[in-house]
């Protein structure tokens, strides 16, 4: 008689008891990679929030729009203040300078956020603008760069590109009302500063369709927060 040699029933078990564990530590890993993703994305918001709403407190004057911003902040330059219109906006927008990036330097030296920028105009630097988790630079501006169509001008944190739409899809549902394009969080195209690729929506395989994130993901993607 010939001795058959092959794996017992228990031994499959193991392997499939060790097997199951493995892919359980991977999903795990990633779930909490993109808990701490969104933490970070929110937080970055809500900071950049309240220094906006803290310096027009202190200065009765929006950051990167204050015409004394010189006079009143410590190593503030002349070339960075703004025209003082009430409004932040870019040089080709109607602004004096690129007010929206002079946001950053009025900011962290009036100490309202962490780091330190100094204003020069476009484009976009590590040294002049914060970036997101992606390495993508955020924009806080006065224009309707956001949702669909063509709404109100307003002013906004933009996010960056580069996001993945799950990402931005949970942000919306834990602070706004989950539809990219309604609410006070909404789908945006702005492509990171620096002539970065744009997001894109409204269609399959972009980053939303209709009142909803995509899924499964797409990689390129930013958003707004209204203000």
């Amino acid at each position: 008689m010939r001795k058959q040699s092959g794996f017992t029933l228990i031994e499959i078990a193991i392997v499939l008891v060790i097997i199951g564990l493995l892919l359980g530590g991977v999903l795990k890993g990633q779930e909490l990679i993109t808990s701490a993703r969104v933490r970070n994305l929110i937080s970055q918001q809500d900071g950049i929030k309240a220094a906006y709403f803290g310096f027009l407190d202190r200065f009765r004057s929006l950051p990167g729009d204050y015409s004394l911003a010189s006079t009143n902040i410590a190593n503030v330059a002349a070339t960075a203040n703004g025209n003082g219109n009430g409004q932040i906006e870019s040089a080709l927008g109607g602004g004096a300078i690129d007010e929206h990036i002079a946001v950053w330097d009025h900011l962290s030296k009036a100490g309202f956020i962490n780091g330190s920028y100094t204003y020069a105009a476009l484009p976009e630097t590590p040294a002049t603008v914060p970036a997101n988790p992606y390495v993508r630079y955020i924009q806080l501006i006065y224009d309707n760069a956001y949702g669909t169509g063509t709404p109100a001008l307003r002013h906004n944190i933009k996010t960056g590109n580069q996001i993945p739409s799950e990402i931005l899809s949970e942000i919306d549902r834990k602070i706004d009302d989950g539809n990219p394009v309604g609410g006070v969080f909404q789908f945006s195209p702005y492509n990171g500063g620096a002539g970065g690729t744009a997001p894109t929506g409204g269609l399959a395989g972009q980053c939303y369709i209709g009142t909803t994130w995509t899924a499964p993901t797409v990689s390129n993607c930013g958003a707004a927060s209204l203000l």
